[in-house]
């Protein structure tokens, strides 16, 4: 179930320009995000993270904010926590989306002993989408800090700049103390993460101002991690300086520690939070400020303003990956976005089969084909029913090495590069159709295997492009949007394959002669397929 709040943007929530400072609103969506994770838990929780968060649009002074959380999947201890926030003008009706952000919650009950929390009940569509991608979400939390180390090496080799009249990032340091008090925390004496969050964007604010000589407007926060407690009575230092800027943009990092009376004699911190926030700036126009250049004089400071280089790069692919496109060129397979690379083809597939408007254009014997049309965008569905059991048609439809044995449209299959157990990019070669070349096509292939019972296999399929692999002029290389398997048992024995496709223009041919009646390709291969995997099955 979601939890709602509205919230009416008063002056004393606005900052110099009249618009909704972002330290309110990261309180009230802490809050919310809250509440959604104790009405499933029924017991207190305290935020572990919330993922890198992007602000969209602006509120001011008489409007209205609406936050709605819910959580998305629960694990083990920990839950995922979905947060959209819009911006609604009470004269005009008008509604925008301001944000949409996932948190991390963890339960807290009373004394030491952990709950385990139950499953999320799904009642939509919606619901389920979620619920598969929030497993996706949580592998790039976990794989986070191997990426950025990753790009840190790349970084690290690129030299910091020399301009002249570059700035030192020593003056733009600001250090604010705050006494937590009872307002500031929970019932059980917890400090409310949101309003650490709040006191973090606030002296790092003051930070950015220092290089602008303008009011800065929080931009996108680059993943807020909580490393340890605070609770009513400490004292909480804030400790903010600039790491780098990029044109009209710049990064502060925070870092938080924490004392209690004991610990504040003797200077014994504890590191509680660290953040990094983006921040822009506009004239009286609002035309976007260009920030100066810095240049960092200390050891530290060069770790931090390469780690600003790394941070920006992964930030940028995530903006790229999760963002919708069309039939375009594929993206790059690169250090910096190989985890969002994976994701989004996980969430394609994902996305693609929870679509609703499917239409049954076909039925023969075991095979179904169906196929949904929503604008320009024309995706089709094989529906086979397989007498094997469904970990048996995962492994072998996962290798697609064995695809030439089945499946005519390849001709060869080799692997790049064997990145994981789940992940491999493979360069597939497919016969030409009438006057033209063969094709070509180098696939990321991502497997996943249910985490519940009830939950598919699946196997994703998308176009990346390898630098050490350009187009040949003997083929035509060609893309794959979103394409791939989802497996559902049956029971012990058998399984359901369903393979989708959302049309390019080389499989534009195949499906068009297939509607027409002029060919039986599709079904043809379907049936291949499910001899395959019963033939293999029997030998086993």
């Amino acid at each position: 179930m979601a939890v709602c709040m509205c919230q009416a943007v008063l002056p004393a929530h606005a900052g110099p320009r009249g618009e909704l400072g972002a330290g309110p609103l990261l309180r009230w969506m802490d809050a919310a995000a809250c509440l959604a994770a104790e009405k499933h838990a029924g017991v207190s929780c305290v935020t572990v993270s919330m993922d890198d968060v992007q602000f969209e649009e602006a509120a001011r002074v008489g409007q209205i904010i609406a936050i709605r959380a819910k959580v998305n999947r629960a694990f083990k201890t920990s839950m995922e926590v979905g947060i959209k926030v819009a911006v609604q003008d009470v004269l005009t009706n008008a509604e925008k989306i301001v944000s949409v952000a996932y948190a991390t919650y963890v339960a807290k009950p009373d004394g030491a002993g952990k709950v385990e929390l139950k499953p999320v009940q799904l009642l939509s569509t919606e619901d389920h989408l979620e619920h598969s991608l929030a497993v996706e979400r949580r592998r790039i939390r976990l794989g986070y800090v191997q990426v950025f180390q990753k790009l840190m090496q790349e970084s690290n080799k690129e030299d910091t700049c020399e301009e002249k009249d570059a700035l030192s990032t020593e003056h733009t340091h600001v250090q604010s103390t705050e006494l937590v008090l009872p307002p500031h925390a929970n019932h059980h004496g917890n400090t409310f993460g949101g309003q650490i969050m709040a006191w973090m964007q606030t002296v790092a604010s003051i930070s950015a101002s220092r290089l602008c000589r303008s009011h800065p407007i929080l931009k996108s926060v680059n993943m807020f991690k909580f490393w340890g407690s605070s609770f009513v009575g400490d004292r909480l230092v804030f400790n903010a300086i600039v790491n780098n800027t990029f044109h009209n943009s710049v990064e502060v990092g925070v870092r938080v520690e924490a004392y209690n009376c004991e610990e504040w004699i003797k200077a014994q911190p504890r590191h509680i939070n660290s953040a990094f926030l983006i921040f822009t700036a506009v004239n009286d126009k609002g035309e976007l400020l260009t920030f100066p250049r810095v240049k960092p004089t200390t050891q530290d400071a060069v770790r931090r303003y390469h780690g600003a280089i790394a941070r920006r790069r992964i930030r940028l692919t995530r903006k790229c990956m999760l963002s919708a496109k069309g039939d375009m060129p594929s993206d790059a397979w690169e250090t910096g976005n190989q985890a969002y690379l994976s994701y989004s083809n996980i969430a394609a597939l994902t996305h693609l089969a929870r679509k609703s408007g499917w239409d049954i254009t076909r039925t023969l014997d075991n095979v179904k084909i169906w196929t949904h049309e929503e604008g320009a965008v024309l995706s089709f569905k094989v529906e086979m029913q397989v007498k094997v059991p469904s970990h048996v048609a995962f492994s072998l439809l996962s290798d697609f090495r064995l695809r030439q044995r089945w499946d005519r449209h390849f001709l060869t299959c080799e692997v790049l590069q064997a990145v994981s157990e789940e992940e491999k990019i493979y360069r597939v070669t497919a016969p030409p159709t009438t006057g033209h070349k063969p094709r070509d096509f180098v696939i990321l292939v991502s497997q996943r295997q249910p985490c519940r019972p009830q939950e598919p296999y699946m196997v994703a399929v998308r176009s990346v492009t390898l630098r050490a692999v350009p187009p040949s002029p003997e083929f035509c290389r060609s893309e794959i949007i979103c394409a791939g398997f989802q497996i559902h048992s049956n029971g012990s024995s058998s399984c359901t394959v369903c393979y989708f496709n959302q049309v390019t223009s080389g499989v534009m041919p195949y499906l068009a002669a297939n509607l027409t009646g002029s060919s039986k390709s599709i079904e043809d291969t379907a049936l291949e397929c499910i001899k395959f995997l019963e033939l293999k099955d029997s030998k086993c």
